[in-house]
């Protein structure tokens, strides 16, 4: 429930167009799954609008067709979403996609852009019946605004006090039935009770090389680039399981053979821009190799402290941490205990390096 203050104009803040996700940014890394302003310029145009269109992900499009289907069916809403996962996954696209398959509008906002009650409370009331209301990383709302939530996701109403004392009031305002589509990097910070008004919890996996190869395909007839199979595979493997890194690759070798090639992208001229963008065969890039180097020529494969990794790499340990070990330790390239940071046998073998006895 909250409190209404008559002095203040509820509607003057709310949010009027898509709020971006405020994510971490890193404009430096080309293989950072986070959306970057690069991305923005083309990146809407290239995601599928449809389920027919959308690549990978088979278990999640087969439920929500019969899902959607169902609802349509019965002439209700969908019941509300919740996706889960690393970011670059298609989380934004799917909510989308179901709002195009509902025939719905979709309208867009995240948590950190949801300052204040008041915000939540002009979004809501202004949606029509059947609209999508999408929040990206809706971990980040304020408890009180995620209190205004729960009776708007349940009964599709507003409990409000007006005035203040003993003349306050309270009513409760219905507003029109939608569904709630949260996108979510980091599920273990939903509160329970956000988490369980969720009817449909989806959590989004890497794509395989195959998955990727076609987006990176479809991409690039939607650009205008001719591709060959095997160019496309090449930027799919090197792309971490990530469609929006493989779109930005691609973006980029097509930058580079349209400079130093015949335009046309083939495996060849592929090749040499992932390598002339220092990403390599496991899409590793420069920082990675460099971490990775420091754990097996320096430190021989002992343990390493985070602290001390991060001082000889020049980089925060906090960044560390959060950015580049994640890939690393999915790869299996290093290991952590509790004496610090491991290169594993794979590491030496990648930068074809002898470990030493013991290792």
């Amino acid at each position: 429930m909250w409190e209404v203050d008559e002095s203040e104009d509820l509607w003057a803040d709310a949010p009027r167009g898509n709020a971006a996700s405020q994510g971490r940014e890193d404009d430096e890394r080309l293989v950072t799954g986070d959306l970057t302003a690069d991305d923005l310029d083309v990146e809407r145009s290239l995601r599928p609008q449809r389920l027919d269109d959308y690549c990978g992900q088979e278990h999640i499009k087969q439920s929500l067709r019969i899902l959607i289907q169902a609802a349509q069916s019965r002439g209700e809403c969908l019941d509300h979403v919740i996706f889960s996962g690393p970011p670059g996954l298609g989380k934004t696209t799917l909510a989308t996609v179901i709002a195009n398959e509902l025939g719905a509008q979709i309208k867009t906002t995240s948590g950190p852009a949801i300052a204040r009650t008041g915000d939540l409370a002009a979004i809501l009331t202004n949606l029509q019946p059947g609209d999508v209301l999408f929040i990206d990383e809706i971990h980040r709302l304020n408890r009180s605004i995620e209190e205004i939530l729960y009776p708007a996701m349940e009964d599709f109403s507003l409990d409000i006090v007006i005035g203040k004392g003993p003349a306050a009031r309270s009513i409760r305002l219905d507003i029109p039935h939608f569904t709630l589509v949260g996108a979510t990097t980091r599920s273990g910070m939903l509160t329970g009770p956000l988490r369980d008004r969720f009817g449909i919890s989806f959590r989004l996996d890497y794509y395989s090389v195959e998955d990727l190869a076609e987006i990176v395909a479809r991409s690039a007839s939607i650009l205008g680039v001719t591709i060959d199979r095997q160019s496309a595979l090449e930027i799919a493997s090197r792309s971490r399981g990530t469609p929006r890194l493989a779109n930005r690759l691609l973006k980029r070798v097509r930058d580079y053979a349209q400079v130093r090639g015949d335009g046309p992208i083939e495996l060849d001229i592929a090749r040499e821009a992932l390598s002339f963008f220092e990403i390599d065969e496991l899409g590793l890039d420069w920082m990675d190799i460099r971490i990775l180097e420091t754990l097996v020529k320096t430190f021989r494969g002992r343990a390493v402290g985070l602290t001390t990794l991060a001082s000889a790499v020049g980089e925060d340990p906090s960044t560390l941490e959060d950015v580049y070990e994640p890939y690393l330790l999915q790869r299996g390239l290093i290991i952590r205990t509790p004496q610090g940071r491991i290169a594993t046998l794979t590491a030496f073998d990648h930068l074809g390096v002898i470990p030493p006895s013991g290792v």
